[in-house]
């Protein structure tokens, strides 16, 4: 499987890597034989229903797991355990109450090493400028709305500068129009910045949206059963007409590969 035509050549590579888990009535396996190979700086979305491996596969490619079968290579270094050169942005922001904003994306850093404090504090202020929360350094998590927090998130996954980014479901919990505004944030900032991206979601014309390649995986067990290129121009917007009919085309697909109902997606 190779990495979209527009992206360098392979920054991460999955060879073969199954995961089992134990269940109440025996092993249960959550990925089987996945191949799947990212090109440097290629934004790749994993969609699928609950179940189907995409969490799992994230979780091994952070190394806060280890396949049972199989290998995973970040620039042909093998990932066993968690590293700064990948950072993972979660569902909820997981930013400390007790730090104020400019403190939380200055912990982040404290995985860079090599800094002196004031470059650290240099660091971080740039990225709080890339999201756009330059003028919030001093506010406390609990002053800001959720599109803010999961921004200073993101700053703070970023500033270490990781080789890949890891996003779970980073969106999920917020509203529709402070989605709309983060899609056309991590576009901008993808755009700029250029970075190795994997998006876990459930959301498919997020996924869309985002990515350069949009790869349906599908349960029992978890496997990649098809991927799309998605070839539209950027900044994409989410709710234009050529971008719904290639996300109707992804949920046929999907649909078509679970027996056709389109309600388990």
């Amino acid at each position: 499987m190779t990495p979209h035509a527009e992206t360098g050549p392979v920054q991460l590579a999955l060879r073969g890597v199954t995961k089992r888990f134990r269940g109440a009535s025996g092993p249960v396996t959550a990925l089987d034989s996945v191949d799947l190979d990212v090109g440097h700086g290629e934004f790749i979305c994993l969609v699928g229903p609950s179940g189907c491996g995409k969490s799992t596969l994230l979780n091994l490619v952070a190394g806060l797991d280890e396949a049972d079968e199989g290998s995973i290579l970040l620039d042909g270094e093998p990932v066993r355990t968690p590293g700064r050169d990948r950072m993972v942005m979660f569902q909820q922001d997981a930013l400390f109450p007790w730090l104020n904003v400019l403190e939380n994306v200055l912990f982040g850093l404290r995985l860079k090493p090599n800094l002196r404090d004031a470059e650290r504090v240099e660091v971080a202020r740039h990225y709080l400028d890339i999201v756009g929360l330059a003028d919030k350094e001093l506010a406390r998590p609990h002053e800001l709305s959720g599109g803010m927090r999961q921004r200073v998130a993101l700053a703070r996954a970023l500033a270490p500068n990781p080789r890949v980014l890891l996003m779970d479901e980073p969106f999920s919990a917020l509203d529709a129009l402070t989605r709309d505004l983060l899609y056309g944030d991590i576009q901008r900032i993808f755009t700029q910045r250029k970075k190795t991206i994997l998006l876990v979601t459930h959301n498919i014309r997020e996924a869309v949206c985002l990515g350069d390649r949009v790869v349906l995986l599908s349960p029992n067990p978890g496997k990649i059963r098809q991927v799309f290129d998605i070839r539209l121009p950027r900044p994409r917007r989410i709710n234009h007409p050529d971008l719904a009919e290639l996300a109707g085309e992804v949920t046929s697909a999907l649909a078509s590969h679970l027996g056709g109902h389109e309600a388990a997606i």
